[in-house]
């Protein structure tokens, strides 16, 4: 794995603001659950420890949860942008959507299928629990 280095990113109104360190070239996951299929929602995964939330952007955060409500996904209040949220499959770890880190640090996306609409079997056969782990 290559070094790690400081992304900032957030929503589109700029109201949740946050850091995260990881890679400059990073492995993303496509998932076709319900939600994230309808929101488009490709995201990489870092242990919730290479995360940080500005102080002031809790103030425009809610929390929208579904099926088993493992999943605990954050959106801005104001503009309604999903930026990170806590997956499922990392209850450890922070799920950032790559299209919500500022311009110019991420260098490479490797993009990888989960299938969340067989979310049990696909758990299974993947890696994605290992993306929360401590390097």
């Amino acid at each position: 794995m290559s070094a790690e280095i400081l992304h900032t990113g957030g929503c589109h109104c700029k109201n949740v603001r946050w850091e995260v360190k990881a890679p400059a070239n990073v492995v993303a996951w496509k998932c076709n659950c319900t939600n994230c299929s309808m929101r488009g929602n490709t995201h990489f995964i870092v242990p919730s420890s290479k995360f940080k939330l500005n102080e002031d952007s809790g103030d425009f955060i809610t929390t929208y949860t579904f099926g088993t409500h493992t999943a605990k996904h954050k959106f801005c209040k104001v503009c309604g942008i999903t930026s990170f949220y806590s997956p499922r499959s990392n209850p450890d770890g922070i799920a950032v959507t790559v299209n919500c880190v500022d311009p110019g640090t991420i260098s490479h996306v490797e993009t990888r299928y989960y299938d969340g609409r067989n979310w049990e079997k696909s758990y299974d056969q993947s890696s994605i629990s290992a993306f929360s782990k401590e390097s």
